[in-house]
């Protein structure tokens, strides 16, 4: 059986242990939504420390890691943020991240295609029932 490592090259979403547990398709969920947050970035604030980003890659990762169709029987089952039934975004982070994603989007394609493409895949998926038990907190 192949283990993982954590690469500290890819920032705060770097496992802490747990990275057995999480589920392979959240881990694309993270690496595309931190690839259009970059995307975004570079191009609107030339800033590879932008607090604003970050904070916003750290949220979008926070809800990707406390999603309840990311655990337990489920979580093979997750829809695309867009297609979920349990909307946990914040109203303004939520109008932030669909500014970041209507620019990146189109680019994504060019600059990560493979990314792209299991995205576009994944939006097909329709959101299973309600998971019994409430969103977890944020």
């Amino acid at each position: 059986m192949k283990i993982h490592q954590a690469n500290p090259a890819r920032g705060a979403h770097a496992s802490t242990g747990k990275a057995a547990s999480v589920h392979p398709r959240l881990v694309r969920e993270q690496r595309t939504v931190s690839a259009m947050i970059r995307l975004y970035c570079q191009h609107h604030h030339q800033d590879p420390h932008c607090r604003h980003c970050r904070k916003l890659r750290d949220f979008a990762h926070q809800r990707l890691a406390r999603c309840r169709y990311g655990h337990g029987h489920g979580h093979g089952h997750k829809p695309t943020c867009a297609n979920c039934n349990i909307h946990c975004y914040a109203p303004a982070m939520r109008k932030q991240i669909q500014q970041v994603m209507r620019w990146s989007g189109p680019r994504m394609l060019l600059r990560h295609p493979w990314l792209t493409l299991r995205h576009l895949l994944d939006g097909f998926r329709k959101a299973p029932k309600l998971p019994h038990s409430r969103p977890l907190p944020p």
